[in-house]
């Protein structure tokens, strides 16, 4: 700020600032002065008169009304300046004085010297024009010529030089009005300049033995081609959102020690036809000449979507760059030692011409972590940050299950805030446990104020959920139960506690999930014999549950083992327009029952468990009420003996 204010203010001292002009409405006064002055008469207009032809006999009539001061006669041109009085502008300009402007004239071509001599002489001596003079000097032609395309040349001489300002202004993004097919991307003269290598990557220890080839063969390029290898030309990374895609990337540039290009997919798009195209040429081009280098293009899929598809299906902007990517990374050009990396969430999506060998060779999955991953993601993330003695990262590691690095660097960010916010030198336990419901759930909203009847209402729902977290075997145990609102308009939540991470769904598993969600719907019928619309949510979930146990994972006994279309095709998003339902009305019909059959069998279990657990349910409501949330201890102690029953821990089965 002090940088500002001294820019502002050169003394650098602490008086008023000068205001600053803006320069846009001085272009604007200029423009609009430059096209009133070319549509206002041009070059005559520049002279301070206007100027109107006329005949011989018109000048007569001219005189004889009274219209003329003076006649001007040029004998080398035979022509007449006829200067009108102002009073008489508009009878014959037929338009005002102040739009005509100062000493308007007439010009008359005239035949013989001697007629105009007697009878302007004579008009002289009747006193109907004030004066007769000879103008012998040639008019410059030239200079009325230049005078009259003077507006012109100015007003494109204006439009040149804003070019040039908007050019200036956008040269740091590689943009401008004349450079526009230039090459957006960013180059490193060497990947190391990044500051970003493998130490830098955890939890992707897979992916990065499969990256290792690439920088091994950067390095050490002989060690392959004496043996027939080729260079691979390109690798694609696959993989959800925020599980470091990029920064994969970037580390083996860093590693390999070469020039990096970094670019984004929607770099390429622009608004003009063959800008894409341009600039994967110019891209290429420019790597070519600092070879070997890698070339990174970030969602690659905003370009690279599957041709013909979308409304219209045809030839447009985005195909055109795809078509020149193609060639560029495999066609009749010689790209030696140029490696293409590129990263995208949506591969299904992408055009099946960039995927074979010898565009993208190899496609590494870059997933989310597993526990171990996570705890080593987390190590990289709290370098700088102070740690409590009570922080546990192997437990934090194993309650964010599902968690991408992204995640976990914003889990562990959002507890250095609420550290710093409440005035503290060190980060705690209960600081990422905050952390953990605020990102994964949402903000508590302690001052909101709710009445006795909803926090009741709340309390029953979310204890609901909690017993059959805790009774049944693969989906608990609890880990936080609270009526407390948060950010996302929930009236409360229950948050389980993973004791592993899984790799599978089981069917069982998924069943288990679907009475989960069922719960509060089941204590608020129980309790209240009412139901609310606080289980929205729930239905909704345990609904797309059921019906992709039925038409996507074949656990339907009664339909089979048949993929009944599950998958949501998007026209927009390159998939094709057209799309017909692969089965029958019948069929349907039968999916539909299918699924309310399961449902309906997962309530009436689910009910049963919370009926026989119906003291728990009014003491967890009760103790709920008193504290607003209770941990995993807390809701244990509520059972007899802190277990689970014997003969409730079996997985319900039901048949689907």
């Amino acid at each position: 700020m002090e940088q500002s204010n001294n820019f502002n203010n050169p003394g650098g001292g602490k008086g008023p600032k000068m205001p600053r002009f803006n320069m846009n409405w001085l272009y604007t006064i200029i423009l609009i002065a430059l096209i009133a002055l070319f549509f206002s008469g041009g070059g005559d207009a520049l002279g301070g008169s206007a100027a109107k032809e006329a005949t011989y006999t018109e000048f007569k009539q001219y005189v004889d009304k009274g219209y003329v001061l003076s006649v001007v006669a040029n004998k080398t041109e035979s022509t007449l300046k006829i200067y009108i009085n102002p009073k008489y502008t508009r009878d014959v300009y037929k338009m005002s004085a102040q739009s005509v402007g100062p000493n308007p004239y007439v010009k008359v071509q005239f035949g013989s010297i001697d007629e105009v001599d007697r009878y302007a002489n004579e008009m002289v001596k009747e006193k109907k024009i004030r004066s007769f003079s000879y103008d012998n000097q040639k008019s410059n032609d030239f200079w009325n010529l230049v005078m009259s395309v003077a507006p012109l040349i100015l007003f494109f001489l204006f439009i040149y030089w804003m070019s040039g300002r908007m050019g200036s202004g956008m040269s740091n993004m590689g943009g401008g009005i004349f450079n526009v097919g230039k090459s957006k991307a960013k180059m490193y003269e060497k990947g190391n300049a990044i500051g970003i290598t493998f130490k830098d990557v955890a939890g992707q220890e897979g992916a990065k033995q499969e990256v290792q080839e690439i920088v091994d063969f950067l390095k050490n390029p002989k060690k392959y081609t004496d043996l027939g290898g080729k260079i691979p030309k390109g690798a694609l990374l696959v993989g959800p959102p925020g599980t470091g895609k990029t920064l994969l990337a970037k580390a083996v540039a860093g590693e390999a020690g070469v020039p990096f290009f970094s670019m984004s997919g929607s770099d390429f798009v622009e608004m003009f036809v063959g800008v894409g195209a341009s600039r994967v040429r110019d891209m290429f081009t420019e790597a070519k000449l600092h070879a070997p280098c890698i070339i990174f293009i970030d969602e690659i899929d905003a370009v690279a979507r599957r041709r013909g598809a979308g409304v219209g299906g045809g030839h447009d902007e985005r195909e055109q760059t795809l078509n020149q990517m193609l060639v560029e990374m495999d066609g009749f050009g010689y790209n030696e030692g140029i490696i293409v990396m590129a990263a995208t969430n949506r591969v299904d999506i992408l055009d099946p011409a960039i995927l074979r060998p010898g565009r993208f060779d190899r496609k590494i999955g870059v997933g989310r972590p597993d526990v171990r991953g996570r705890e080593e993601i987390l190590a990289v993330h709290i370098k700088n940050k102070p740690l409590g003695e009570d922080v546990d990262l192997k437990e934090i590691a194993r309650t964010s299950a599902g968690f991408t690095g992204a995640d976990l660097e914003n889990l562990m960010n959002e507890a250095a805030i609420n550290t710093a916010k409440e005035g503290r030198k060190f980060l705690t336990q209960t600081d990422i446990e905050k952390a953990f419901i605020k990102v994964g759930i949402g903000a508590e909203k302690r001052s909101k104020v709710i009445s006795e009847k909803d926090k009741k209402i709340t309390a029953y729902h979310e204890a609901g959920h909690a017993i059959l977290f805790h009774v049944l075997p693969d989906v608990g145990p609890v880990h936080t139960v609270s009526i407390i609102p948060t950010g996302v308009g929930a009236a409360g939540y229950t948050m389980p506690l993973p004791e592993q991470d899984e790799l599978h769904m089981t069917k069982g598993r998924m069943l288990q999930n679907i009475m989960v969600s069922l719960g509060g719907r089941i204590a608020e019928e129980i309790i209240f014999d009412d139901i609310t619309t606080g289980a929205s949510q729930d239905i909704k979930q345990a609904t797309s549950m059921a019906r992709a146990m039925v038409t996507e994972y074949g656990m339907s006994e009664k339909l089979g083992m048949i993929n009944y279309g599950g998958d949501n095709n998007e026209v927009f998003i390159g998939r094709d327009l057209a799309h017909t339902r692969t089965y029958s009305e019948e069929v349907a019909s039968e999916i539909d029952s299918e699924v309310k059959r399961i449902i309906d069998e997962c309530y009436a279990k689910a009910k049963r468990i919370i009926l026989d657990h119906e003291d728990v349910l009014h003491s967890c409501c009760a103790l709920l009420m008193e504290k607003e949330k209770i941990g995993q201890a807390e809701f244990e102690a509520l059972f007899q003996d802190g277990e689970k029953p014997s003969g409730e821990a079996e997985t319900p089965v039901t048949e689907a």
